[in-house]
């Protein structure tokens, strides 16, 4: 059959049709494979658990560098303390309030010009919360270590602080310490009702039976006091743990051996004299990566 002009005209039109409709085929099937279902964007970061940590200088750290860039002067906070240090060893995102100085009081309140209450910090997401607190209520700490070293010098081998104190800091930490941490430990649970709630006590700041002047200044008949006191002030924190559901961290128990006393290399805690710390009877950074080492081990 001839091939009229209209005919081939037709044919042409043909395919041109057909041209353009392979060629939106293949344009729609190009696109159908750059869709991001074969090509998928990278998943976001997994959030890490937030772990908020709170107390006084044996929490901050006071006395070990460096210290938290940008964090308040006044509260000697630490890069190494035990609440940073857990932070590290679990992968946790670290909130750290704790303040050098701080009483149960600051916890609730604001303990300097523009440094927030530490509870502030707490929130329904937070997941951990690490506290050291109480040393500082009634000055127990500086009285045990200021007052008991000051009348050591002319007393040396009797026992003065406990001659001149008696049992007023058992009274003070039965009726006001220890209820007021409970009180704390009950907030933060208010605050952050998720969150596993870790509170450390003190390890001993000297041996039970002996002293070691001059490097702790304390008289020799008051060392057993001394221990006393500390251990009235672990208990009541203890229990406070107990009655609010918090976990209580026993660093009396793990730091026998590594009292101020101890030679350096053993000691968790740095002596009056021949400290390696500008602060002193305080935990060094021995120290606090032990108490970071024991909250970790409840941390999975």
């Amino acid at each position: 059959m001839a091939v009229t002009p209209t005919l081939r005209g037709a044919l042409v039109s043909a395919s041109v049709a057909v041209v353009a409709l392979v060629a939106v085929v293949a344009g729609a099937v190009w696109m159908i494979d750059a869709t991001p279902h074969d090509h998928p964007e990278p998943a976001a970061p997994a959030m890490r658990p937030a772990l908020v940590h709170l107390g006084d200088s044996y929490a901050s750290g006071a006395g070990t560098s460096p210290l938290v860039e940008d964090s308040p002067l006044m509260c000697q906070r630490s890069a190494v303390n035990f609440g940073e240090t857990v932070g590290r060893m679990r992968g946790l995102k670290v909130t750290d309030v704790s303040c050098a100085g701080a009483t149960t009081d600051d916890l609730s309140a604001s303990q300097y010009d523009g440094v927030a209450p530490q509870l502030d910090a707490l929130g329904p997401d937070t997941a951990y919360v690490t506290v050291m607190i109480g040393g500082n209520d009634s000055a127990l700490f500086t009285t045990l270590v200021g007052e008991c070293t000051r009348l050591a010098q002319d007393d040396p081998t009797g026992a003065p602080c406990r001659s001149a104190l008696g049992r007023r800091p058992f009274r003070e930490i039965s009726a006001g310490t220890g209820p007021a941490v409970a009180a704390g430990l009950r907030e933060i649970r208010s605050r952050a009702p998720r969150a596993e709630v870790f509170i450390v006590g003190y390890p001993w700041l000297m041996p039970e039976k002996t002293t070691c002047r001059p490097a702790v200044g304390i008289a020799d008949g008051d060392a057993e006091y001394v221990h006393r006191v500390e251990a009235a002030l672990n208990g009541a924190i203890a229990t406070a743990a107990r009655e609010t559901g918090a976990t209580y961290i026993d660093m009396a128990a793990r730091s026998i051996g590594h009292e101020a006393c101890s030679p350096r290399g053993m000691r968790w805690i740095e002596p009056q004299i021949g400290a390696d710390s500008p602060i002193v009877m305080h935990p060094n950074e021995a120290g606090q990566r032990a108490i970071a080492d024991a909250v970790a081990q409840h941390i999975r």
